[in-house]
């Protein structure tokens, strides 16, 4: 848990830092969308040189996105643990077969797929969103974008502050953890030994008070915006009125140029497809 770094604004000087946060949640998407267009091994090259690329524009230290991508190390293993076993593929792709284990080279290929898809959607959405992206920043991005709901009475101001809270809150709820888990060893509990089942159990006085103090911070949040008059988006006017450069459309090209390759290579290029 100490690895989860998602919600952390990491300053830095970079072409993505001052980008339009607008710009920014919509290059996320895209980005998103696009991992999941790639079918064969080039697309899933250029997706994975993609997000080198973003890591060295970014300026963000590679210790900080290897950290981002330890608290997912399980989940990755296990998907790609499921797809060796569970692919089926052409008799003559048989690899190994044990009783009832058959691993196809298909297998191989759809386990290295999914793990490269998965580290770049991390890195990509954290590199355009949270990284490079204040809280206040993703807030005025976020309400920007939904304002035409409010047409329909959407409460997209509200809405936008919920999200960007939540995120917030994620790297302090998980440093909570780790001092109420301290304070437990401390007093002889013991996480690591024994079943799972009883491993579980002991988690109990641990998710206890992290509840009543993720209260009791919310408490004192609604408090802290009640005395400074909050009172939602009606009537409020922003101290920083968000506007697109030059740089802002040159990105969207780049984009939009990286889905036509994407699309462009599932299409013609030829090897195993997914």
């Amino acid at each position: 848990m100490k690895g989860i770094v998602l919600g952390q604004y990491y300053p830095a000087d970079s072409v993505i830092h001052r980008l339009d946060p607008r710009i920014k949640i919509i290059l996320a998407l895209i980005y998103i969308v696009c991992s999941f267009l790639c079918r064969n091994i080039f697309s899933f090259v250029l997706l994975f040189l993609s997000s080198i690329v973003l890591i060295l524009v970014s300026r963000i230290p590679l210790k900080i996105v290897f950290r981002s991508l330890r608290a997912i190390i399980f989940i990755m293993l296990f998907t790609a643990v499921l797809n060796v076993f569970w692919t089926k593929g052409e008799p003559e792709n048989l690899l190994v077969s044990w009783k009832f284990i058959n691993i196809y080279t298909e297998g191989i290929y759809n386990a290295v797929f999914i793990v490269v898809r998965i580290v770049s959607m991390i890195i990509g959405s954290s590199i355009f969103m949270t990284y490079t992206t204040t809280p206040i920043q993703l807030t005025d991005g976020i309400e920007r974008l939904l304002s035409p709901l409010k047409k329909l009475h959407v409460p997209v101001h509200e809405f936008a502050m919920m999200m960007t809270i939540a995120l917030r809150f994620i790297p302090i709820i998980v440093e909570e953890t780790q001092k109420i888990m301290s304070a437990q060893k401390a007093r002889g509990a013991d996480f690591s030994s024994g079943s799972l089942m009883k491993r579980a159990k002991a988690l109990v006085p641990v998710l206890i008070p992290l509840f009543i103090s993720a209260f009791r911070r919310a408490g004192d949040l609604a408090t802290a915006m009640t005395c400074r008059c909050y009172r939602g988006g009606k009537g409020r006017t922003k101290m920083t009125v968000l506007k697109c450069r030059a740089r802002d459309y040159v990105m969207l090209a780049v984009s939009a140029a990286f889905t036509a390759a994407v699309v462009v290579i599932n299409i013609y290029s030829f090897g195993y497809t997914m």
